[in-house]
């Protein structure tokens, strides 16, 4: 550990270099638009970028005072419009029913209007802005927090940070909030860092206050080997909004709502540098290797991005965490009730939580026999539905479970695997086994 952490003070000397890429890469006048919150904002959403919506901002202390509370929502984030590093950043994280709430912060405590009113009269006055000038307070939504990543955060609403330069993701971590940060995803606030590895989308090492860590908080849940969903699409957003804001090297901060998807929070035309320890690897060395690079299309910048500073981490993966990486679609078999095996395609969703099997498909195996219904919570409420019970093997694995019986007969795959059943693997989703309708067809036959 000790020597992981004068490598660490070693990356970080090498910050002040980092500087001889981003004063010639970005304009003053860029600066400035991603030094403003909602300035950027209005651009990004001119280009059709997704975007965090706005409930309402407040200019000046007259608008404060005829501010309608009634139009804000149970959560949401209140924000300075010039702030830097987190500060001044609100998180409410729900309500009381009743008007005057009061609301519920991340970190539990209780904040009435009066309470946000002395707050927003600070950022009013400039107390977080960076240059100490009266500013703009903001009020934004807070996105619905994807379910893979709930057990991982306190209150708050992880993003990924991803360091673009030259039209290339060069490196990105994903940042967790805890309850030292109050919910928010900022590492000096006492958030979390985990390295990304750009081409498969797995974390990879996690630091919290510069020292490495393992699990996320008062948990057993490891951070490393954690499959990011709808990587490509986060990196080619990523590459959009620094083409859109005319900045050569930023940070772009992506959240990833569980209804609409990846969905742009903030640029920073000065990104903290602590990313370097969460990915073991000093920035300049990536940045020197796409210098003056002509990239004609985000879709090609992905594809550098990834095939440059990805595809190594599997096999460490592998060795470090002894679990297998597999891809979005697998060969697996299935065992019958005599013990004879079944070969068949499954798709690989760590979306859902649980397997899901098709019906036809239990009663031709003959695994109707352990069917028993169990009350379970979905979309709907509670419901009750059909679980059996049966083995398959993935990956030379053998995996026993509980299973969802559907209708699938209209589906492309007969099995999904979950989330639940996956804990032996890692899942990358640039892995796909390519296989057309009549072998996949041949295959379920045999």
């Amino acid at each position: 550990m000790l020597s992981f952490l004068k490598k660490s003070q070693h990356i970080l000397g090498i910050n002040a270099r980092n500087l001889n890429y981003l004063r010639p890469s970005n304009s003053l006048r860029a600066i400035r638009i991603a030094d403003n919150k909602l300035l950027t904002k209005k651009i990004l959403r001119k280009a059709s970028l997704p975007i965090l919506q706005n409930y309402g901002l407040i200019r000046q202390i007259k608008e404060l005072k005829g501010f309608d509370w009634t139009v804000l929502p149970p959560t949401f984030t209140l924000k300075p419009n010039r702030g830097l590093g987190g500060q001044g950043i609100v998180v409410v994280y729900g309500r009381k029913k009743k008007f005057p709430y009061p609301w519920i912060k991340a970190d539990g405590r209780l904040v009435d209007i009066k309470d946000l009113e002395n707050h927003i009269l600070n950022i009013l006055e400039g107390t977080f802005s960076l240059t100490s000038l009266p500013d703009i307070a903001f009020f934004e939504e807070r996105i619905k927090l994807l379910k893979l990543l709930k057990s991982y955060v306190y209150r708050g609403i992880p993003d990924i940070r991803i360091i673009v330069y030259n039209s290339v993701p060069v490196m990105a971590q994903l940042r967790l909030p805890t309850r030292e940060s109050s919910g928010q995803a900022n590492l000096h606030q006492g958030g979390i860092g985990v390295g990304i590895d750009l081409g498969t989308g797995i974390t990879t090492t996690a630091i919290h206050r510069g020292r490495l860590i393992e699990y996320a908080p008062d948990t057993r849940l490891l951070l490393k080997g954690l499959q990011i969903p709808e990587w490509k699409e986060i990196l080619k957003l990523a590459i959009q909004a620094q083409i859109v804001s005319r900045l050569n090297f930023l940070g772009v901060d992506i959240a990833i709502d569980r209804e609409k998807g990846p969905i742009i929070s903030e640029l920073n035309a000065r990104p903290g540098l602590s990313i370097q320890i969460a990915n073991l690897s000093p920035l300049a060395d990536r940045l020197k290797r796409i210098k003056g690079l002509k990239v004609k299309s985000p879709l090609k910048g992905v594809k550098i991005s990834q095939d440059l500073f990805g595809g190594e981490v599997e096999e460490i993966l592998e060795e470090v965490s002894g679990k297998k990486v597999i891809g979005i679609n697998e060969p697996i078999e299935i065992i019958d009730q005599q013990g004879n095996k079944y070969q068949t395609m499954a798709k690989i969703d760590t979306g859902a939580y649980r397997t899901a099997i098709c019906a036809s498909l239990t009663h031709q195996l003959g695994l109707n026999e352990t069917m028993k219904y169990k009350k379970v919570r979905g979309a709907l409420g509670l419901e009750e539905r059909p679980i059996i019970e049966f083995s398959f093997i993935l990956d030379k694995k053998l995996v026993s479970t509980e299973a969802f019986v559907a209708d699938r007969s209209q589906m492309k795959y007969d099995i999904i695997v979950g989330r639940k059943d996956l804990k032996q693997f890692l899942v990358d989703p640039s892995k796909n086994v390519l296989m057309s309708s009549r072998a996949l067809a041949k295959l379920k036959k045999s």
